[in-house]
């Protein structure tokens, strides 16, 4: 029964998913034909993504929104573990912002011709000259007054645990000459169970905002250094976000007591 009730909930978290995916994208591709700025995509990808973290009860805590320069462009840097980190960015981030992205995503049918027009700043990973003149042209994207967040791991660990950083948004960060902010996710690996795409209801994500760094005092060799301290930052945050999360703390949310009852063990 425990089965048959977790896989009718996780079906129609996907349905829902699909639905308001398709709702919100019909949208936001006629909006790019009105407004070529991605600020009224960034209205339907919040809309969408609340719709999501609703469907999945996830709740998200978020903290250091005053770290937040809501007058001049910066860089958010996160750690990446699941979907969940995007959805929960995108909707309680309470500034417009563009994705950072690997340039071979802009190449997928309809995907990346929607990212283009949505403002979506591409980096070139695999070629060291392409990816050069990626960086300066994505620079001058947030010099014009853009916010872009940017997974410095590159892919989704998957663990929670902080996995390897790749030096390209950093080299981003200096040549732009704005302000870095470290933001550390916690527990969004937690909702889609690992290797599965089973739903977990009840998860509480939790969300640091860290306090900007002026890079006015690294030069662009200094990238290594820039990522150790940005890395040690989120370290930090994700050890002290891990040591506020409650034993058992998703029984509080009815649908997963409906489904694994009152004394089921929440995977850790």
């Amino acid at each position: 029964m425990q089965s048959i009730k977790a896989n009718t909930y996780t079906g129609w978290c996907w349905f829902g998913a699909s639905v308001s995916i398709a709702w919100w994208a019909t949208i936001s591709i006629f909006a790019s034909m009105v407004s070529r700025t991605g600020k009224l995509q960034h209205l339907c990808m919040r809309r969408w993504s609340r719709d999501c973290l609703w469907l999945s009860r996830t709740l998200v805590e978020i903290e250091g929104l005053e770290n937040i320069d809501r007058k001049h462009p910066q860089i958010f840097i996160a750690n990446h573990n699941s979907l969940h980190d995007i959805l929960s960015l995108s909707a309680y981030m309470p500034v417009q912002f563009r994705w950072v992205a690997k340039k071979s995503l802009f190449n997928v049918p309809f995907m990346g011709w929607h990212m283009s027009r949505a403002g979506y700043v591409a980096i070139d990973r695999d070629n060291p000259r392409l990816a050069a003149k990626s960086i300066i042209e994505a620079a001058s994207i947030i010099r014009q007054g853009n916010n872009v967040i940017a997974f410095p791991e590159g892919t989704r660990s998957g663990t929670g645990d902080l996995g390897s950083f790749q030096s390209g948004v950093f080299a981003l960060a200096l040549r732009a000459a704005v302000a870095v902010v470290p933001i550390s996710i916690e527990g969004s690996y937690r909702v889609i169970m690992p290797k599965t795409r089973e739903v977990n209801p009840g998860v509480i994500i939790r969300i640091k905002i860290g306090q900007p760094i002026d890079v006015g005092a690294y030069s662009r060799s200094d990238k290594r250094l820039l990522m150790e301290k940005v890395r040690r930052i989120m370290e930090q945050n994700l050890a002290e976000l891990r040591a506020r999360r409650r034993p058992n703390e998703e029984l509080a949310d009815p649908v997963f007591r409906w489904i694994y009852g009152k004394k089921a063990a929440v995977i850790a």
